[in-house]
């Protein structure tokens, strides 16, 4: 089992950055991937970030904005957001796979006003 615990949301005005944390517990050996998703009220939940063996991707529409890196001597997971926009208001969720499991956190609220 791996235990998820995400934090660093809240309210933001446009332009402004955030930096969201997840702390990864239990048994993280062998975690293969690490990502941060998020999903807005009415809408489906959507990748937004990725690591994989230290390779990173990024949807489109966070391109040149974010960035997620890893600590592994921490456990943690990040994911730098700056020049925030209003449309990424939504509820962030880090998740993580081992073999054939997916983990997820409770997610962090991240509102950006106009």
């Amino acid at each position: 089992q791996v235990q998820l615990v995400e934090s660093g949301g809240g309210l933001v005005q446009a332009g402004g950055s955030l930096r969201l944390s997840c702390a990864a517990s239990g048994s993280i050996a062998s975690i293969n991937a690490m990502g941060w998703y998020r999903q807005a009220p009415g809408k489906q939940r959507g990748w937004v970030a990725i690591a994989i063996n230290g390779i990173t991707n990024y949807a489109d529409s966070v391109k040149g904005r974010f960035t997620i890196s890893r600590d592994n001597a921490k456990n943690t997971l990040y994911l730098q957001m700056n020049s925030l926009k209003p449309e990424d208001t939504a509820t962030y969720y880090c998740e993580a796979t081992q073999g054939a499991k997916n983990y997820w956190g409770q997610g962090t609220q991240v509102t950006v006003s106009p």
